[in-house]
């Protein structure tokens, strides 16, 4: 398929309340009515970003994965954001890729952020996750990722589209606003970069920002500061003249990343 749709929600989120979010979010996506190939939900989707996992966590088969295959099955269409998960007396941030017929992937946070002390509470993720959808290759990340482009790295073309779910504070929307397209540009492949918006529990302020960025930096999407529920489609043509016409990737460094 040439073209994907998709479904991106800046949603405002109740604080460590997983059935309020979990209820809001499925009555504001019942409005979507024309028909998608992906929706993206910010990070930490049911809870917002918190580091209190002892009291939230869910296991791989807990009333969030349940929702997530349901709304999956519901628009026939995949369904991705990530969640609080306990796993082998660990909690990880994991980013859920949830199909319609129940089958998914996963892909947990590698860099944790520090400043919010979220490496003392959750354990980093050591491995990619590139995903297929409609003959689109897919890099799913995890908001402070977006700030370490030697894992972002588009080696080899690996991917044609680099997701981003995050949690991102107004405070910093600037950085965000700058590293989105620099990632785009420098890897050649759409971003697609998924925010909240409000305050979280901690009174930190968050302007959404959301956006999608094409290979060469053009802004195809970009909504600051109010819920946004908005469907929007990328063209795989875009992204093939852009290769063709400037192929720097094919002089792109070799390296290997030391996974500690």
């Amino acid at each position: 398929m040439d073209t994907l749709k998709i479904t991106t929600f800046q949603t405002y989120l109740f604080w460590e309340n997983i059935d309020k979010n979990l209820q809001n979010l499925g009555l504001r996506l019942s409005s979507i009515r024309e028909k998608t190939d992906l929706i993206v939900l910010p990070e930490m989707f049911s809870t917002g970003f918190s580091m209190n996992p002892e009291q939230l966590y869910e296991e791989m088969e807990g009333r969030t994965m349940k929702w997530m295959h349901m709304q999956a099955k519901k628009f026939d269409c995949v369904l991705t954001g990530s969640i609080i998960i306990q796993e082998d007396k660990k909690f990880f941030n994991r980013l859920i890729w949830m199909r319609p017929d129940g089958t998914y992937e996963h892909y947990d946070k590698r860099h944790l952020f520090g400043l919010g002390e979220e490496d003392k509470h959750y354990s980093s993720g050591n491995k990619k996750l590139f995903v297929e959808l409609h003959g689109w290759k897919i890099c799913p990340m995890i908001c402070y990722d977006l700030r370490f482009p030697v894992w972002l790295r588009n080696k080899n073309e690996e991917y044609d589209m680099l997701l981003i779910v995050a949690n991102w504070p107004e405070r910093r929307s600037l950085h965000w606003r700058s590293l989105i397209p620099a990632r785009a540009i420098e890897n050649q492949a759409f971003v697609v970069a998924v925010n909240r918006v409000g305050h979280d529990g901690n009174e930190i302020y968050h302007s959404g920002d959301s956006m999608c960025i094409d290979p060469n930096g053009k802004v195809i999407y970009y909504k600051p500061n109010d819920e946004d529920l908005y469907t929007f489609s990328i063209n795989k043509e875009d992204l093939i003249a852009a290769r063709e016409s400037f192929p720097f990737l094919k002089d792109a460094d070799e390296f290997k990343i030391n996974i500690k």
